[in-house]
């Protein structure tokens, strides 16, 4: 069984990345295959670098064929549903499976992240996917690029975020929310004060349960 996982933005590295996480949350007998995109933003920080990412989604589509499904690696799900139309197998968002992990059981859940210009994506694609217990999005400071370049930085600024969440949200649960995040997710699980769920694991989760279930979409 193969799921092909797509990367929005056009760092390789990002993309290597995020297939070892995968493939540590994979089924025995699973192939994580990772796909970059050939053009766009090498980090989404923006609204309008979102937007591009889903064209560079759509242009990774035929590249696909051999795919049992096919995970969206940016937080925000760009392009989504306009590959959902061309595909018939499981096709799953990070943002989509990371949210509904976080809000099993009516749980009140926040979104902790870098990037500050796409707290309201964040939040439109939270109302997208019905969700009436998102407490909101938390956010580090200082540039996206440069902390996610610093491991330990990027670690430090999202358990404060973290922290703030539940503080000033009441957030049950909190997601990490971006692809690029997964290795700091990951590490940062532990000691969380909540449950923290990394979106990245979550999506080959529910996409391994829509194979199970012979889901198209």
């Amino acid at each position: 069984m193969r799921i092909a996982l797509l990367n929005p933005n056009t760092s390789v590295e990002t993309t290597r990345m995020m297939v070892a996480i995968a493939m540590d949350s994979a089924a025995a007998g699973v192939e994580i295959v990772g796909h970059t995109a050939g053009f766009g933003a090498v980090l989404i920080t923006d609204s309008e670098a979102l937007d591009l990412a889903a064209d560079a989604v759509a242009a990774l589509a035929g590249d696909l064929d051999n795919a049992n499904a096919v995970i969206i690696a940016a937080f925000g799900d760009p392009g989504l549903e306009a590959l959902r139309s061309k595909l018939s197998v499981p096709v799953t968002g990070i943002a989509e499976a990371g949210m509904a992990e976080a809000a099993q059981g009516g749980r009140r859940f926040a979104v902790v992240t870098t990037t500050p210009r796409l707290r309201g994506r964040i939040a439109e694609t939270a109302a997208r996917y019905g969700y009436t217990t998102f407490a909101g999005t938390w956010t580090t400071g200082g540039d996206p690029a440069a902390l996610t370049a610093d491991a330990h930085a990027l670690e430090a600024g999202l358990a404060r975020a973290v922290e703030a969440a539940v503080r000033e949200g009441a957030a049950e649960t909190v997601v990490i929310g971006g692809g690029p995040l997964a290795v700091a997710a990951r590490s940062l699980a532990a000691s969380a004060p909540v449950p923290l769920i990394e979106p990245v694991p979550a999506a080959v989760r529910l996409s391994l349960n829509r194979l199970n279930a012979g889901a198209g979409t």
